[in-house]
């Protein structure tokens, strides 16, 4: 037997099998996807594919490897989101590095960046301004599609846009320029963009969610805004007539039960 925290004594062999139906039931009453966890957990420790856990069951995990999942599946069932605990998320099937200082990309916002695409589908040489970048994920979604369209990407904390300089740099999108702002307080009064995007915080400071799933680990201050949850798109609505150009566009996303409101702002 292996002696771990309490809740994780892991009996038995040290195989892939078994530790990933040990886990599974582990993780059964604090997560809806218990098995895709114990899965990317333990490819993460193995460093190998998933698909290497269905061809090797009964391979072992050392000493080394078992304490460091059994020390992530703790984290897990606490409820700490998967992308922190390997410090990577999938979006637009880009791997993008992620930190506590950064939004987890969601594939919700994949919508956004379809919408852009399908507006602007056959469009060469467009400027595009990303507010808000966190991971870089929208600006690097679109800057993997168009290779001609000059893309800047800004966000307030200097941690996120370090972070968002790493992934456009591992995934060799050079035509994204990255820096500070708040909002559009550092872009240039004479730069103008066909596009302007961006995922805000737009969740109300009373909102219930807050204290419930991966939200409970993710920044603050990339969630929440005042004036029920619309702060920050008032601002932005506000501001970017200011920045785009002639027949420029606003792109943004929202609560799904703000969309009379939102509206009305703009």
């Amino acid at each position: 037997m292996n002696k771990h925290p309490a809740q994780f004594r892991l009996v038995g062999d040290n195989s892939i099998a078994n530790l990933t139906l040990q886990g599974q039931q582990l993780l059964a009453t604090s997560s809806d996807s218990a098995k895709l966890d114990v899965e990317i957990l333990l490819s993460f420790v193995l460093d190998k594919a998933r698909s290497y856990l269905l061809t090797w069951p009964e391979k072992a995990l050392n000493d080394e490897q078992l304490l460091e999942f059994s020390h992530l599946l703790s984290r897990r069932s606490e409820g700490e989101p998967i992308a922190y605990l390997t410090g990577v998320k999938e979006f637009w099937s880009l791997p993008l590095a992620v930190s506590k200082a950064t939004l987890i990309p969601r594939p919700d916002t994949e919508t956004l960046v379809e919408l852009v695409l399908d507006v602007y589908c056959d469009d060469k040489g467009m400027t595009c301004l990303d507010l808000g970048t966190g991971t870089g994920a929208i600006a690097l979604a679109l800057a993997s599609e168009k290779n001609s369209w000059k893309i800047d990407a800004t966000d307030f904390n200097a941690d996120a846009v370090k972070l968002a300089q790493r992934n456009a740099s591992n995934l060799n999108l050079t035509h994204v320029h990255i820096y500070q702002s708040d909002w559009f307080e550092q872009i240039s009064q004479t730069l103008k963009f066909d596009i302007i995007v961006s995922n805000p915080p737009y969740i109300d400071v009373n909102d219930i969610n807050l204290s419930q799933g991966d939200v409970r680990f993710e920044p603050k201050s990339a969630l929440v805004a005042t004036e029920q949850g619309l702060a920050d798109i008032k601002h932005i609505a506000d501001k970017a007539r200011d920045f785009l150009s002639t027949d420029g566009k606003l792109f943004f996303e929202h609560g799904f039960e703000q969309g009379h409101a939102v509206r009305s702002i703009l």
